[in-house]
């Protein structure tokens, strides 16, 4: 079992900047793909990034290229999600999720690629 912990959101104004981490106390995420999804009351929880576990490709959704950067610290267990140029329809709560892949190199989009989950943090941007 993999715990998963979230933090760094809040309240920022549109094109603000945001932060999120996601700690594994006791697991070491070297040999686990990350991904970052999010969720808004009614809609499905969608895809946001994901960085394989070891050569550090990433990948993202179209809606936050550009913007969004995903990065992984397999030394401190930690993932991260950085948020620029934040949009109003940025807002929603944000789920870390982990792959425990054995391949260095690819990454993951679905729901279903990923076993464990945290509870998530709310992130909401005003107009």
């Amino acid at each position: 079992q993999v715990q998963l912990v979230e933090s760094g959101g809040g309240l920022v104004q549109a094109g603000g900047s945001l932060r999120l981490s996601c700690a594994a106390p006791r697991r070491t995420l070297s040999t686990y793909a990350m991904g970052w999804f999010r969720q808004t009351p009614g809609k499905e929880r969608e895809f946001v990034a994901t960085i394989s576990s070891r050569s550090g490709a990433t990948a993202y959704a179209d809606s936050v290229k550009g913007r969004f950067t995903i990065s992984k610290d397999n030394g401190k267990n930690t993932a991260y999600l950085q948020m620029n140029s934040l949009k109003s329809e940025d807002t929603a709560v944000y789920y870390c999720a982990a792959n425990p892949t054995i391949s260095p190199s690819r990454v993951y989009y679905a729901n279903a690629d990923y076993d464990y989950w945290g509870r998530g943090t709310q992130v909401t941007v005003s107009s």
